[in-house]
């Protein structure tokens, strides 16, 4: 193979549904693969490969059996794991035998794949308790194109202010994401009831509709918000540039979180970020973020960041450096050696193609 492109078939459903994080991210790797034309073919679902040819690397990238059967004898079977079974708990409302028998599926599509890929490196430990070989792991992260998330000048945000309906001197924080019981929602909605001076914006609905954990108790937040709470809904992707830049901060108060697309699109536009404090995000967002663990200290990190200045600035620049380590740049050589290595290594094992 080595005088010759490898042909990757990219095997997703994540699009389907607006208003997922997941969706954004296998936009963006495809992209990124695809831009790498002297080294890879990029075949997308059912697309035709040409006459002839025959795809050496099957990258599957959601958990749909469809895909799941793609898998073959004569490529290298790559799966991309942005969750693992026990992060499901709180997002989605199913009973629980059901439940039980989709975490065991999920598991076995990841046991099925010769490698795995990991969008946060904390998933790796778990996946080799589950049986998963660790040697066959790999941390790659997403990342999030400049082109589509950038700051913009103020006569826009002004604009886009008037638009949502939102007060043009107040400070904005801004939550994003499903409404579901995982993503704090609630604790978001009593932060916004403890400071009225500060408008709170949600950007995200009810993608699973009344699957959704919790669904009950948040539409009815929804239907009734706070004076300064806007729910927005589901938000277009290419909407999105527009709605970080409104805000003065993103306020992400989840209970159990993967690899975050919005915060990656978030700081591309400089703004600080206010995270509760799980043990996910230090290995990935290193000591870049303002955090907390509670109601009382989310109100205690919003008000210094809306009042001191200094403090502010400090974490618009530390936002700043998270836009850059996870640069298209950066993340474009990872996937430039990651497919000739694997395909490499399982030559020796595999007849390929």
């Amino acid at each position: 193979m080595e005088n010759r492109k490898l042909n990757i078939r990219m095997l997703s459903s994540a699009t389907s549904v607006d208003g997922q994080g997941v969706g954004s991210a296998y936009l963006e790797q495809v992209s990124l693969v695809k831009a790498q034309q002297d080294l890879y073919s990029v075949y997308i679902n059912k697309e035709k490969l040409p006459k002839g040819e025959k795809n050496q690397i099957i990258h599957v990238h959601t958990v749909d059996p469809a895909w799941r059967r793609r898998m073959g004898k004569h490529t290298v079977n790559v799966i991309y794991v942005h969750f693992i079974p026990s992060t499901l708990d709180g997002s989605i409302k199913l009973p629980k035998p059901a439940f039980n028998i989709f975490k065991k599926y999920v598991i076995s599509t990841y046991k099925k794949a010769d490698e795995i890929v990991v969008v946060n490196p904390v998933f790796i430990k778990p996946l080799v308790e589950l049986g998963c070989k660790e040697e066959n792991i790999t941390f790659i992260p997403n990342y999030v194109s400049k082109d589509d998330f950038h700051p913009i000048p103020k006569e826009e945000i002004d604009a886009l202010k008037e638009r949502y309906g939102i007060k043009k001197d107040r400070f904005v924080v801004l939550g994003c994401g499903q409404v579901q019981t995982r993503k704090g929602v609630l604790d978001y909605i009593e932060c916004a009831k403890s400071l009225p001076e500060i408008e709170f914006v949600w950007a995200g609905g009810f993608s699973f509709g009344s699957m959704t954990d919790g669904y009950k108790e948040l539409k009815e937040i929804m239907d009734n918000p706070p004076p300064n709470v806007h729910f927005l809904g589901i938000v277009k992707r290419v909407d999105m540039n527009g709605v970080f830049n409104l805000s003065d901060i993103l306020f992400m108060p989840s209970l159990s979180e993967l690899m975050p697309m919005s915060i990656l699109e978030a700081v591309n536009s400089y703004k600080p970020v206010l995270l509760r404090d799980l043990d996910i995000y230090p290995d990935i967002f290193f000591e870049d973020y303002a955090k907390a663990s509670d109601v009382p200290g989310f109100i205690e990190q919003i008000r210094k960041l809306s009042e001191d200045k200094a403090y502010y600035e400090d974490y618009s620049e530390k936002a700043k450096k998270l836009s850059e380590f996870y640069s298209k740049e950066r993340v474009g050589e990872l996937w430039r050696e990651y497919y000739p290595r694997i395909y490499k290594k399982w030559q020796g094992k595999k007849k390929l193609n």
